[in-house]
C-alpha cells in the first residue's frame, strides 16, 4: 500500500503545530482566494530551487532533497497553497537571493559550489533570525518547503526515516540507540 502524500503532508503540518507558512491551507484543503495568476516557473528556476533544497538537505549516505524533485514540490506548494502576499514574498525573496548571492560572490548561485551555497544560505538564515522585520522571510519558506517535501517523499520517508508501512501494536517504551532513525509518520 503506497503512502498517500496529501495525508502525510497534513500529518506533518499538524505535527509541526501548523508553524509552516500556508499550513492552514493544507489543513483545510482550500486554495487561497487571492493567488497570483501566472506563476509559471521555467525549468531553470525549478533547477535553482532544486539546488537550494540540496544545500539545505544535501546528499550524504542517503539521497538529498534534489533527488526528491524538491523544486517541483516547492512550485506546486507555492502555486496551490500560498496566498498572493506569500507568493509575492517568495518570488521577491528568490530574486533577491539570486541577486545578493551574485553581488557577494561575483558568480551566479548555479555556478557556485555546494559549500558556497550552503555558507550563503546559513548567513541568510542568521540574518533572518536576528532581523526585527515582520514580513515573511524567503529563507524560512525555503526551509519549511524543503523539510516538508523531503520527509513526505518516498525517499525521505523510507531512506532517511524508519518507515513501517502497517504499524503493529503500540509500544510506548522503545529502546533508543544513538544513531537510530526517527520513525516516519
Amino acid at each position: 500500500m503506497a503512502m498517500n502524500r496529501r495525508d502525510a503532508i497534513k500529518s506533518f503540518a499538524l505535527m509541526m503545530g501548523g508553524a509552516m507558512v500556508g499550513a492552514n491551507v493544507i489543513l483545510t484543503g482550500c486554495a487561497p482566494e487571492d493567488q497570483i495568476v501566472g506563476l509559471d516557473f521555467t525549468p531553470e528556476q525549478i533547477a535553482f530551487l532544486d539546488e537550494i533544497g540540496e544545500a539545505i538537505i544535501p546528499t550524504t549516505d542517503t539521497p538529498g532533497a534534489k533527488a526528491t524533485g524538491i523544486g517541483e514540490f516547492m512550485v506546486m506548494m507555492v502555486k496551490d497553497t500560498y496566498n498572493g502576499e506569500q507568493q509575492n514574498s517568495f518570488i521577491t525573496g528568490l530574486n533577491n537571493l539570486n541577486k545578493d548571492f551574485k553581488s557577494a560572490n561575483n558568480k551566479d548561485f548555479m555556478d557556485a559550489t555546494l559549500e558556497e551555497r550552503t555558507a550563503f544560505l546559513n548567513e541568510m538564515n542568521q540574518k533572518a533570525s536576528t532581523s526585527e522585520d515582520n514580513e515573511p522571510k524567503v529563507i524560512g519558506m525555503l526551509k519549511d518547503l524543503t523539510i516538508l517535501g523531503y520527509f513526505t517523499s518516498e525517499i525521505g520517508a523510507t531512506q532517511q526515516l524508519r518507515f513501517v508501512e502497517v504499524p503493529g501494536r503500540f509500544d510506548a517504551c522503545v529502546d533508543y540507540k544513538k544513531g537510530d532513525k526517527v520513525f516516519a509518520i
